[in-house]
């Protein structure tokens, strides 16, 4: 039975409602929400919206039932005892509107629907990214914001516009210049971590900026006051609140992008070689990543030390650019164990690893008697855009099984550090803020300086993750708040839509295609 012959309806009715309920299908059906997603996607098109095989059916024996006179989108009726209406005209042939013009008039019809019912609901209707500032929409101000919508690869990423957060007791209210971007950023991006947070979520986890707000309690800041800080996620976007605890005052020569670079390298890297392994005249220090933040922190900081030796393993393209600040450079795909026997037999007094996988081993080998071993990452187990377990359980399995008994016979001392734990979690804020005064007294010196390597807008994220996945820089990345994005690297960036909405382009998934492998 057709489905203009089920029920009671009268036979004038039924082409109206059929043709109605076909409509709405289609509106449903386009929750897309660009032209470009629907023309990428090979989307047959009609009226801007896409047909799906169930809606071309209906539409198809609507047609057959209404006469062609009937117009799609009546939706009154006849009052009783009005004239009847002219007899039908023939009716004219009319030329299609191109698929992509189409396209635009329906994805623009489907966002207005669909606003139009958030504000209903009383949602605020997301605008677009791009651009600084803030914006007012109704009595809400609101910012722009990076948010991962999920766990995965670069598609998961959008900048969207958020309501403003508002300090709370004991917090502080930043207008955000620069955020520090990090290789942990990428193992959260894939959910790559111990306990991840629940998505969506604004990422990052330092930043710098004016304090624009005081929230009750908060002693020894004044609004206007420069500072960098650590946040607890949520510090890519261009206000944040976070405990006053965890803010500390930036030097006046010291620049914005400069101060977002600062407290997570050179923290992690005082703290290991100061706090952990007691680093004294004379010693030998090797450190992975050389070229990179962290690696380049702890370069700074031994070179305060007399007569302290350097070993760093990095990638050759970044040999020239790092020679004078490591005393001897080897390539990370080298036999970089033989190599640092050679100049030292014994081996080093300090190994700080960030890779893990197999070098975990290789580095309790090169440790000398009363030596200590530093793991502070594990970027081994991060080969691909998304979470891998063939990586993880590879990693894992290449990591050095170690007997206590050994390192008792061995006097071999072994250690973990996370800078994120000790602060949320473990609460040694305190042993932070007298860390970060002494580090903002060597800048002061003269004797440290954070390493810049690039300025990148919010709407260019993907880039800028893409740059430290393929280990393409020397120093830090910066996110620029104010920065104008490249009108190329942002169209995928930024997105109309709340980030926590799933994607329905798989253009860009990356389990459907392979990246670059990681280089050092």
């Amino acid at each position: 039975m057709s489905f203009f012959q089920k029920g009671s309806l009268t036979e004038d009715k039924k082409p109206e409602l059929g043709v109605k309920l076909a409509e709405k299908r289609e509106l449903r059906l386009c929750s897309g929400r660009t032209e470009r997603r629907a023309v990428r996607q090979g989307a047959r098109l009609f009226g801007g919206l896409r047909r799906s095989p169930w809606t071309a059916a209906l539409l198809a024996e609507a047609a057959a039932i209404a006469p062609p006179s009937i117009p799609h989108s009546t939706g009154g009726t006849r009052e009783r005892g009005s004239p009847s209406p002219p007899a039908p005209q023939q009716p004219q042939p009319v030329r299609p509107a191109p698929p992509r013009a189409m396209a635009k008039e329906g994805v623009e019809k489907a966002e207005e629907t669909e606003q139009m019912i958030e504000k209903e609901a009383g949602k605020e209707p997301a605008e677009g990214g791009g651009g600084g500032g803030s914006h007012r929409l109704g009595d809400a101000q609101e910012m722009r914001a990076v948010v991962l919508a999920g766990f995965g690869g670069l598609n998961k990423l959008r900048v969207t516009r958020k309501a403003m957060p508002e300090p709370q007791d004991g917090e502080l209210k930043i207008r955000v210049k620069a955020c520090g971007l990090n290789f942990i950023d990428l193992m959260v991006r894939q959910g790559n971590i111990d306990t991840p947070p629940k998505t969506p979520l604004v990422p990052g986890f330092e930043c710098s900026g004016i304090v624009e707000a005081l929230g009750d309690s908060v002693k020894g800041f004044e609004i206007g006051d420069r500072v960098m800080a650590f946040v607890n996620y949520s510090a890519w976007a261009e206000v944040v609140c976070t405990p006053v605890e965890f803010v500390y005052k930036i030097p006046e020569d010291m620049s914005f992008s400069e101060a977002a670079a600062f407290p997570m390298n050179f923290v992690t890297a005082y703290m290991m070689l100061f706090e952990v392994a007691n680093l004294r005249e004379g010693m030998s220090v090797l450190i992975h990543s050389a070229g990179g933040g962290v690696g380049q922190a702890v370069a700074q900081l031994c070179s305060t030390v007399p007569n302290v030796t350097v070993f760093g393993t990095a990638s050759t393209f970044k040999h020239e650019a790092i020679k004078d600040s490591v005393t001897h450079l080897f390539d990370r795909n080298a036999d970089y164990v033989q190599e640092v026997k050679r100049i030292s037999a014994e081996g080093v007094d300090i190994v700080l690893d960030c890779l893990c996988g197999d070098n975990t081993g290789k580095g309790l080998s090169l440790l000398k008697p009363l030596g200590t071993y530093i793991l502070y990452g594990s970027s081994n187990m991060v080969t691909g855009e998304t979470k891998s377990f063939f990586s993880f359980a590879k990693s894992w399995w290449q990591v050095e099984k170690v007997n206590p008994i050994k390192l008792y016979e061995e006097n071999k001392v072994i250690a973990g550090f996370s800078l994120l734990n000790l602060l949320f979690k473990q609460g040694r804020a305190g042993l932070i803020r007298g860390v970060v005064d002494k580090l903002i007294a060597l800048y002061n010196q003269k004797k440290i300086k954070p390493v810049v390597d690039s300025l990148w807008a919010l709407e260019e994220v993907k880039e800028a993750m893409q740059r430290i996945h393929d280990r393409g820089n020397i120093g830090k990345l910066i996110l620029d708040v104010e920065k104008t994005p490249t009108p190329l690297m942002a169209n995928d960036s930024t997105e109309t839509s709340e980030a926590g909405e799933e994607e329905e382009d798989h253009e860009g998934d990356s389990e459907n295609k392979e990246r670059m492998p990681f280089i050092q």
